[in-house]
């Protein structure tokens, strides 16, 4: 039981970290109010990175 569990929050952690990929750009604007949107956006995609990167060895670990 605690396997499916831990393979599932790897899952939310990828998928969360895929869309903070994606939609950068649109997160940003609606959550911080940046003067410069493109280092946000930056930020953004580094920790969708982190995100998607510890998801996937989380899923990879547990299978």
């Amino acid at each position: 039981m605690g396997k499916i569990i831990l393979i599932f929050i790897g899952l939310l952690l990828a998928t969360l970290g895929i869309v903070m990929i994606f939609d950068a750009r649109l997160l940003t604007k609606k959550l911080f109010s940046f003067g410069d949107q493109n280092e946000g956006a930056m930020g953004m995609k580094l920790f969708g990175f982190f995100f998607s990167l510890v998801g996937g060895i989380m899923i990879l670990v547990n299978i």
